[in-house]
């Protein structure tokens, strides 16, 4: 049975007797499509997890890790180690707690296991995708927050903001990178970071920086991405530009409209540079289809510099076709590059809009409760990973053609309700139930004394 042989090799023992799994693979697959094989996740996640195991000091470890990933591919509404223990079987947090604090595992080396998992399942010759994203926090000492605007929120507000690298091809999207962004006020103040955590080699850098690293690290490695795209906070980077140039990396990087550019007549703003286009040049395509269908802009180009010299730049603005609003993108291209292809790659970022979405409502990215630098990165490493085996599992069924099955092809989404219904749908007894109830209590409160304790304490 390849559902224990999973259990094992992640629990480390044989299910006890009120562990339910529903095997009955044969009724699911007739209710859901000929096409579903849930024997082929169950195998899956037994492989994912034999291909990170290495990166554990200890096999406790691991099987916490092992434990700590089914439930977050669960349908638990919130994920933290505390629902996650309960979930798994645990009596208390306290091993996930310290998987994610003080246990010995390499998360950097887990990171390059999943861009290695996301490329061989999504296949070469795909986008890099980078954006940002917040969390909204309370309180100051959680790393990395404090005041800033996050698109998350629309408005400034007190967040976590981290920066994240995604994989996109035609037949799916994850995420394969992450790192956090440390403001000034965290950088300067050396006791604040030491209490976070944060290594003392870590300084200031921006968003592009920290882009610009993930994208020579996922490079390095040996993936072949042929384009990077991004909005207006890396567009508007030259450097980060200058290096994807010089390793002759295409990119289709969103600008402001105040964004100078060169062009035949001379240098003006991107806003000014659109409005020299004639109305013959605008062309209507569709940068990706949408849920509804084909979105369809207006878009047009201006070339930056002479074609002669061997490399290819240019401004491309695309624009709505009902409000007429304006969108500005730098474009570079090692090589000649069809018009089509250009607006592909600008469409192909919201991509890392759908992760956010979906790695925060399916895999639980944003509902850490983690304050300290490595809790941080170990929970995202995982979150990441959980949701990549989503997306290579949903991938696999985009390739079956919708006219011979009359369903649409299985998502992330789908997928994820299927997995929990299909491995680790655990029935615990009333005694576990009980036990959990009064673990809480007690937690809360002793955390209840100790805050009246702190507030009814005469001042120093």
């Amino acid at each position: 049975m390849p559902g224990l042989v999973w259990w094992v090799l992640c629990v480390g023992r044989p299910p006890r007797d009120h562990v339910v799994f529903v095997w009955n693979t044969t009724e699911l697959a007739v209710a859901a499509g000929h096409s579903i094989d849930t024997g082929r996740w169950v195998a899956g996640l037994g492989e994912l997890m034999q291909a990170i195991a290495g990166r554990f000091g200890r096999v406790e470890t691991r099987r916490t890790a092992g434990r700590m990933l089914t439930g977050l591919l669960s349908e638990l509404p919130v994920k933290n180690c505390w629902t996650l223990a309960e979930y798994a079987g645990d009596p208390s947090p306290d091993a996930m707690q310290h998987l994610l604090s003080r246990a010995v595992w390499d998360e950097d080396g887990i990171r390059d296991d999943l861009r290695d998992y996301v490329y061989t399942g999504l296949g070469v010759g795909g986008v890099l995708v980078v954006d940002e994203t917040g969390d909204l926090k309370k309180g100051e000492q959680t790393v990395g927050v404090q005041r800033q605007y996050t698109g998350t929120a629309g408005r400034i507000e007190n967040a976590q903001v981290a920066v994240y690298l995604a994989y996109t091809t035609p037949i799916g999207h994850a995420f394969i990178d992450r790192e956090l962004y440390l403001p000034k006020s965290w950088t300067t103040d050396p006791d604040r970071c030491a209490s976070a955590g944060i290594p003392a080699g870590i300084g200031f850098a921006t968003k592009p920086v920290l882009a610009k690293e993930m994208i020579i690290r996922a490079l390095d490695a040996g993936l072949v991405a042929p384009w990077v795209t991004g909005d207006e906070v890396y567009g508007g980077d030259s450097l980060l530009r200058g290096e994807l140039e010089t390793r002759g990396i295409g990119y289709v990087l969103a600008v402001g409209c105040d964004h100078r550019v060169d062009t035949g007549l001379g240098r003006m703003r991107a806003d000014a540079a659109a409005a020299t286009v004639h109305h013959r040049e605008w062309r209507a395509l569709s940068p990706g289809d949408g849920v509804k269908g084909p979105r369809l802009f207006d878009w047009a180009r201006i070339t930056l510099d002479d074609e002669q010299t061997g490399e290819y730049r240019w401004l491309l603005i695309r624009r709505n076709r009902r409000t007429r609003e304006l969108a500005f993108y730098r474009c570079y291209a090692p090589d000649p590059t069809p018009f089509k292809t250009l607006v592909e790659v600008a469409g192909s970022r919201w991509s890392i809009e759908e992760n956010f979405q979906t790695g925060k409502n399916l895999t639980g990215l944003d509902q850490h409760q983690v304050r300290r630098w490595t809790s941080w990165r170990r929970w995202t490493i995982l979150v990441m990973l959980a949701h990549a085996f989503l997306t290579i599992h949903a991938a696999e069924h985009t390739r079956t053609p919708e006219e011979t099955t009359k369903v649409i092809a299985l998502t992330r989404n789908e997928i994820r309700h299927l997995i929990a219904t299909t491995i680790g749908q655990r029935c615990h007894d009333l005694a576990h139930r009980l036990h959990w109830s009064n673990w809480r209590r007690q937690h809360q409160h002793r955390a209840r004394t100790s805050h009246y304790q702190r507030r009814t304490d005469p001042e120093p």
